[in-house]
């Protein structure tokens, strides 16, 4: 038991492992993100309600997006922004996403509601477009969870995906709110009210920090009676002076920083958001 136990809580080196796939080609986990997406209350899988709506507001209004407009949302889960964005007339709309279960949840809403909207399934990362678009979305800090090479693969196709005046609009974590976090063990039976699992399980859960690279790991062991396996959830902490420098390399730049993609202005927080553009 005691080296069981130590290993379930060793330390992995920074970026060493990726499981990203696992949130979603795992049925039960699946759907319990599918209900986080769609509880329009909390901000857990997505933004809440009220949020999108003000954020697809201002982006409409911000960009001056209309019916000639093309838009890309990278992550979009069950549709939220992509929906939203539709409905004010915008005239091309693509979302991308991991998890089927979402886009089918999507791609029924679109037709019930007549949205013509592109969905596509897959890892983004792997994703190919030959068209330009004047907004691409990457929204609740989806860049965060990528690791160094990821991020540059992932600027590589914005910049080459980007029209001439098109924007990037994406939100990240900060360095503020890596100095919050602390590393920790717990061991929890059913954790998180049954979300890894329809069957019992135990799951030992440890935070890590990496000091040297503002990155934070949440390393999940979750053990069933017929099966053990891993969970690796790795958060990058950005400042506009880091981030500057990823989107450098791939000949970009922040035009403008907010606290929100909703325009709010730019107040140290735990979150930022910034629009890019080609250099």
């Amino acid at each position: 038991m005691f080296k069981k136990l130590t290993k379930a809580t060793a330390k992995p080196a920074v970026w060493s492992a990726y499981t990203a796939e696992v949130m979603w080609a795992d049925s039960h986990i699946a759907r319990q993100m599918l209900d986080f997406h769609l509880n329009p209350d909390i901000n857990v899988a997505s933004r809440t309600a009220v949020f999108i709506n003000e954020s697809v507001d201002w982006l409409t209004s911000e960009l001056h997006l209309n019916e000639a407009s093309k838009t890309i949302d990278f992550g979009c889960g069950p549709g939220l922004y992509t929906q939203r964005l539709k409905a004010k007339g915008i005239g091309t709309v693509v979302g991308l996403d991991f998890s089927e279960n979402s886009l089918n949840y999507a791609a029924e809403q679109a037709t019930r509601l007549n949205l013509a909207i592109e969905y596509h399934p897959g890892n983004y990362l792997n994703y190919t477009d030959s068209r330009q678009f004047d907004l691409i979305t990457l929204i609740m800090c989806d860049l965060c969870a990528l690791s160094p090479s990821q991020r540059s693969l992932l600027l590589g196709k914005f910049k080459s995906m980007l029209s001439p005046n098109g924007v990037i609009a994406l939100d990240v974590y900060t360095a503020t709110r890596f100095a919050k976090q602390s590393e920790s063990v717990s061991l929890t039976k059913n954790a998180m009210n049954g979300f890894w699992s329809a069957e019992d399980y135990w799951c030992i859960q440890s935070s890590f920090k990496y000091e040297d690279n503002s990155v934070t790991l949440d390393k999940y062991v979750i053990s069933e009676a017929g099966r053990e396996w891993i969970v690796y959830n790795w958060l990058q902490h950005f400042t506009i002076e880091i981030l500057s420098r990823e989107l450098e390399a791939h000949d970009l730049e922040i035009r403008t920083t907010y606290s929100d993609l909703r325009g709010t202005p730019y107040a140290d927080g735990d979150e930022m958001a910034v629009v890019i553009r080609h250099k």
